[in-house]
């Protein structure tokens, strides 16, 4: 019998679940989802939520969206002219303004926020009084948003990430499939992400379904790629 060819992934994107009921709930993001769930009471307005990425900041930040009705934008987005136009809205979401936002725009934006009674939420990978802001009245703005931080993930809530993750992509995998992974793969969101994408490509390439074979022989591939 000859061998299937195979087939170029094509990357038709999907669409993650971002509700408040496909969040994942744990010890380790505790404090951030009841941040978030006792909106609007939050002193000063603000909140920053922190985290390694992928942990989950951008599903409470949707979750938030839903509740409130800001406007979500990234913070590599952001200009000066924006300034107006967001501020007019219930709220404003700003994604990863720990890299490269425009700190003038951001400064007038959080006033414009704070002098309407409206709301702000940052997100970043650090606190937002460790970000590299040279702008000084900005910098001690951010010093006293309040913090919520999402720590990495313990076993149990990594082996759901994995779950949601192939379910987002309507990727079946069984028990054995996930117990198999744990043990092997970088303890981070990140690395849980990269790898469901890198499994998912090689399922669809091969049009094979999650197995733990397939999955022995894309984690085999990759060590013996970082030894070359």
């Amino acid at each position: 019998m000859k061998d299937r060819p195979l087939q170029l992934p094509l990357d038709l994107g999907h669409v993650p679940a971002h509700s408040l009921d496909d969040f994942l709930a744990a010890d380790s993001n505790h404090e951030a989802r009841n941040w978030i769930l006792r909106w609007p009471a939050w002193p000063g307005l603000t909140l920053a939520l922190a985290g390694p990425a992928g942990c989950g900041k951008t599903h409470l930040a949707h979750v938030w969206k839903a509740r409130s009705g800001a406007n979500l934008i990234a913070a590599a987005a952001l200009s000066p002219a924006m300034v107006q136009d967001l501020a007019d809205g219930p709220g404003v979401i700003i994604e990863d303004a720990d890299q490269a936002v425009d700190e003038v725009a951001l400064f007038h934006l959080y006033n414009l926020l704070k002098e309407t009674g409206r709301y702000l939420l940052l997100t970043g990978r650090e606190a937002p009084s460790r970000w590299p802001v040279a702008l000084a009245d900005l910098r001690s703005r951010l010093a006293t948003i309040p913090l919520a931080f999402i720590r990495p993930p313990d076993e149990s809530l990594l082996e759901a990430v994995l779950l949601k993750l192939f379910s987002d992509r309507q990727l079946p995998v069984g028990p054995d499939v996930l117990a198999f992974i744990l043990p092997r793969m970088e303890r981070s969101f990140a690395a849980a992400q990269a790898l469901v994408a890198k499994i998912d490509g090689t399922a669809l390439a091969g049009q094979r379904r999650v197995t733990v074979p397939l999955v022995r022989g894309l984690l085999n591939a990759t060590e013996d790629n970082l030894e070359m």
